[in-house]
């Protein structure tokens, strides 16, 4: 740190102010003017500025609660589940306890403080306690050590953060652009593969090409039926494209007793329940396996048809799949409509052949590209944590 810096508290050149919550089951208190910001808001912003937010409260819920005004141009920061979320105010507001509110005095500049919380994420994690999940307390924050350089230095190292930061997110924004660009020239390719039908091409339904099945979940509590070798899979697993490791071992005796059935290598395994993007993945088993109730099975006779154009199939029918899926608290698919879904190919096995190998190898240019350009954003989120280290160390 340069030698005419100083060190100070943040408790020296900001107030803290925390936040509360009116109560929830008292109407006068909700729906007023007054802004008042939780976590949760904080995790949905898209830029680093609060303007609004979705839930207000009055003056009779403020006056009533611990929740306190915080002026505009202050920091907000969660301070649980989790801390670290960070935005400036451009309104006057409040937050519910899971936030504080930071407010600069005039020797501090707050683009300065900011970024300097930015480059504090992981100390503020490592001063929270908890047992149910960590919360940063106000004492702790006050003791935060800062670098303290003059107002003009501040405000000289915030306009060379700001250039840097502008150059850094707009080689992420096209790094993003290019891997979005190589999803969507594989998706492309894979549409006008299923959708361009030769009129020699045939359609058969799902059920007519393969054995079709699924799975279940042995009584967790039988402790007989866990620790087996014999490999279980569940969901999850659906995310990689190519299973070889198993979620969970069950015996035999789970074989037997139970609706468990033993599926062999290159089964496919299209996930029905799932939250998220899960329901509707498809994957090919690489090693012989049993599945839980939550997965389809699909077996092709690889006499019909190739078993790896039957999944390019399902990867491209993953939206409609998800948009087949049916239910009240947890949306599933529906085996019976899995069984129904019409594939066309072209009767001849070479020609399923020819489509694969040029699917696989654009599917594997995709693969590789995104490698890069997901090493490329990681190396640019690298670049400003290393860029903002330096800055308040007075390297730059």
């Amino acid at each position: 740190m340069k030698n005419n810096w100083q060190t100070k508290r943040l408790g020296e050149v900001c107030e803290i102010v925390n936040g509360g919550t009116p109560k929830t089951n008292v109407p006068r208190y909700w729906d007023g003017d007054i802004l008042w910001i939780t976590p949760k808001d904080m995790g949905r912003l898209k830029n680093i500025f609060v303007n609004d937010t979705g839930r207000k409260i009055t003056e009779a819920g403020l006056k009533d609660s611990s929740a306190k005004i915080i002026p505009p141009e202050s920091i907000i920061l969660s301070s649980r589940a989790p801390i670290g979320y960070l935005a400036i105010s451009k309104k006057e507001l409040c937050t519910n306890q899971g936030c504080k509110g930071i407010v600069p005095k005039k020797e501090l500049d707050i683009y300065f403080l900011f970024y300097f919380l930015k480059n504090s994420v992981d100390l503020l994690n490592k001063l929270g306690s908890g047992t149910t999940f960590k919360e940063l307390s106000s004492t702790k924050l006050k003791e935060v050590q800062i670098p303290f350089p003059s107002l003009v230095e501040q405000k000289r190292i915030v306009q060379l953060l700001d250039g840097v930061f502008e150059k850094i997110e707009k080689a992420k924004g096209n790094a993003e652009k290019n891997l979005q660009n190589s999803r969507e020239l594989f998706e492309s390719y894979l549409r006008n593969i299923f959708t361009n039908i030769d009129n020699h091409w045939e359609e058969k339904t799902i059920d007519n090409i393969g054995k079709i099945g699924t799975g279940a979940t042995p009584l967790k509590s039988n402790k007989k039926y866990y620790g087996g070798n014999i490999s279980w899979i569940t969901s999850k697993s659906t995310r990689n494209p190519f299973i070889k490791e198993a979620d969970d071992y069950i015996t035999d005796l789970a074989l037997k007793e139970t609706n468990c059935k033993l599926n062999s290598i290159h089964t496919l395994i299209i996930a029905m329940y799932g939250q998220g993007k899960t329901r509707g993945q498809v994957s090919e088993l690489l090693i012989g396996a049993a599945t839980n109730q939550a997965i389809a099975t699909v077996l092709v006779d690889e006499n019909k048809i190739d078993r790896t154009f039957v999944k390019y199939f399902f990867v491209f029918n993953y939206e409609t799949m998800r948009q087949m899926a049916e239910g009240g608290l947890q949306l599933n698919l529906n085996l019976n409509k899995i069984k129904k879904m019409k594939i066309p190919f072209p009767k001849p096995l070479s020609q399923q052949k020819e489509i694969v190998i040029k699917l696989d190898e654009l599917s594997g240019q995709t693969r590789r590209l995104e490698e890069v350009y997901k090493q490329k954003i990681a190396d640019l989120e690298e670049l400003k944590k290393s860029v903002l280290d330096k800055a308040f160390k007075g390297e730059l």
